[in-house]
């Protein structure tokens, strides 16, 4: 199947409109780049305060703060009375800087890790569009309800283009991630994202942040010596999340770490309600602290009623301590 897909045919890319998609060489940077540009917080009637690192950018060109609250809504169309969500996205070969001792070569989307966070609502038509400048065999396997032509387990070669298309469902909290193997490595270098389907009703009001967890073999040896969240490790220590006082915080959370076979995610001086894989819309339980295999996520909802600042980690130590660790920055609307 990979040969239909291969730069030099145009026999699918007829049928999807090539001209309109502009797929050729700099055209897919640029419609990456152009595509950057409608990315935008999904609207709700709260209050996002302001950070002091709301600017900030990292050397390697993506900063955790800001993929914080980045949603990829697509380039939205309508075919045949029904709504199509256009994503593109391009492998690429990126060398990041973990700390002041640690670079790494990471495989990603966009030349960030994770890559972007897709969303859609429940019946939408997915259309992903996957340019693979990695220098590497690479392929998006999406989790959810789709045919198989579309399940993303065959390679797609460096230099060739795939168009996965489905449907958005169920809704949820899902991922996508790179399925050749082997596909710890894979994954581990940073080809892996979450992939959001709103349910058609849409959920109350909140400040909504993905947080996704995972580790980084440095030297290969199956064994993740460093840890993070969003991509960055000790980052959120760094620059520690801003939320409001008494205002509902819908929390996206994705543990994506290898070579570790489980992981928990606690919240300090608080209590949150879970929705195991998004799947329902009154919550599961109440808890401090769960517990998740490898690609398992869940949406946690909570409020602070007090001010100051609060940690959220793994409760296996070594995780955290090696990068897995961040602060949430409570204020008062008034100081802000």
């Amino acid at each position: 199947m990979p040969d239909r897909f291969a730069l030099n045919k145009t026999d699918l890319w007829s049928r999807r409109h090539l001209l309109k998609v502009g797929l050729a060489g700099a055209g897919v940077v640029g419609g990456a780049i152009a595509l950057r540009t409608m990315w935008q917080p999904r609207s709700h009637s709260v209050h996002i305060p302001a950070s002091p690192d709301q600017a900030t950018v990292e050397p390697q060109g993506f900063t955790p703060l800001k993929t914080l609250r980045q949603f990829d809504y697509g380039t939205v169309t309508t075919e045949n009375g029904r709504t199509v969500r256009e994503f593109r996205v391009e492998a690429q070969t990126t060398t990041v800087q973990l700390n002041s001792a640690t670079s790494f070569i990471t495989w990603n989307l966009n030349g960030q890790v994770p890559g972007p966070t897709f969303r859609a609502t429940e019946g939408d038509r997915i259309r992903v569009i996957f340019y693979n400048r990695a220098g590497h065999s690479h392929s998006l396997h999406f989790h959810g309800v789709h045919e198989s032509r579309m399940d993303g387990i065959k390679p797609v070669r460096n230099g060739s283009v795939f168009i996965y298309e489905f449907d958005a469902e169920p809704f949820g909290v899902h991922l996508y991630h790179c399925h050749v193997a082997p596909v710890a490595r894979h994954i581990g270098k940073g080809l892996y994202g979450m992939f959001i389907v709103d349910p058609p009703t849409p959920r109350p009001p909140a400040d909504e942040m993905v947080l996704i967890m995972a580790g980084y073999d440095v030297n290969g040896d199956h064994k993740n010596e460093l840890y993070a969240f969003n991509g960055m490790p000790h980052y959120y220590m760094k620059h520690p999340i801003t939320i409001q006082k008494d205002q509902l915080v819908r929390l996206y959370v994705l543990n994506m770490i290898e070579f570790d076979p489980v992981a928990t995610f606690h919240l300090h001086a608080n209590l949150f309600q879970v929705y195991r894989t998004g799947r329902h819309l009154q919550p599961d339980d109440e808890t401090d602290v769960i517990t998740m295999g490898t690609a398992e996520r869940h949406i946690l909802e909570f409020s602070y009623r007090h001010p100051g600042k609060f940690m959220f980690h793994p409760h296996q130590d070594p995780i955290a301590e090696a990068g897995c660790m961040g602060y949430f920055n409570v204020v008062d609307r008034a100081t802000t």
